[in-house]
């Protein structure tokens, strides 16, 4: 099992910044990859970015691209999402999420590409 803790999350006004960290814990040799997905009250889950676990290969959804950086630090099994520019339509509930597959020929952007998840940290974005 892979045990995965966000932490970051927060209120920030329009145009600010935040930082998302997901520590990721346990059986971590069968993590191919790491993603980020949100929810936003009364809409489906939606991927927002993805890098494997090696830290190579970073996608973005497009409407996040240029403002959001995904990034991982190997020594502290630690993934993270740097979120600049931040709009009021970024609110959400954000999810970190492992996979057992790299998601390097064809990406993985549905939740069902991804085996293990963490239990969300909240991101409000004031206008």
């Amino acid at each position: 099992q892979v045990q995965l803790v966000e932490s970051g999350g927060g209120l920030v006004q329009a145009g600010g910044s935040l930082s998302l960290s997901c520590a990721a814990s346990g059986r971590t040799f069968t993590i191919g990859a790491m993603g980020w997905f949100r929810q936003a009250p009364g809409k489906e889950r939606e991927f927002v970015a993805h890098i494997t676990w090696s830290g190579g290969n970073p996608r973005y959804a497009d409407s996040v691209k240029g403002r959001f950086i995904i990034s991982r630090d190997n020594a502290k099994n630690t993934v993270y999402l740097q979120m600049n520019s931040l709009k009021p339509e970024d609110t959400a509930d954000y999810y970190c999420a492992a996979s057992r597959t790299y998601c390097s020929a064809y990406g993985c952007y549905q939740d069902n590409d991804y085996n293990y998840w963490g239990q969300g940290t909240q991101v409000t974005v004031s206008a």
